[in-house]
């Protein structure tokens, strides 16, 4: 079983689709165990994207990202670190295949909808910057036996 952190990122808000998207998770029977809708502000980007902070792109990445306002959640469910980020497509929605969230409804490099952590390490140091440890909610639904084999 893997956490993720998945924003659904200003674009994503602006154009209302939310739910699209949760919805997809949600059909591929990932869980929801923590969400939160928030600003990010200009010290919270430096931290979420410590790594890009000196490269000439990361201006207009912060101004993207403050923005308006982002949903995060904690995604949880077998792989679903690679289950949610081939879920989204290539990071590029001009590059994304249809049937992909990015695929389906980005058509461009920056403004791609979405954010998902790409390794268990990344995942753990970014849900760490936007939940404390009391706001996950974990459960496990009924229908998991209708979702996954309980070897799995």
């Amino acid at each position: 079983m893997q956490r993720s952190l998945v924003l659904l990122k200003p674009d994503c808000v602006e154009r209302k689709l939310m739910g699209q998207v949760i919805s997809r998770f949600e059909s591929k029977g990932l869980r929801i165990v923590a969400a939160k809708m928030l600003r990010v502000t200009p010290d919270l980007a430096k931290k979420h994207y410590a790594e890009h902070v000196e490269k000439p792109f990361y201006p207009g990445l912060e101004e993207f990202i403050i923005s308006a306002p982002i949903l995060a959640l904690a995604v949880e469910g077998l792989e679903a670190i690679t289950v949610i980020r081939n879920l989204l497509g290539a990071t590029s929605g001009l590059k994304a295949a249809p049937g992909t969230i990015r695929g389906d409804f980005s058509c461009s490099r920056q403004m791609n909808l979405v954010h998902a952590s790409d390794s268990e390490e990344s995942a753990a140091r970014e849900l760490d910057l936007y939940f404390s440890p009391n706001e996950f909610c974990d459960y496990t639904p009924i229908l998991t036996p209708m979702i996954q084999a309980a070897d799995e």
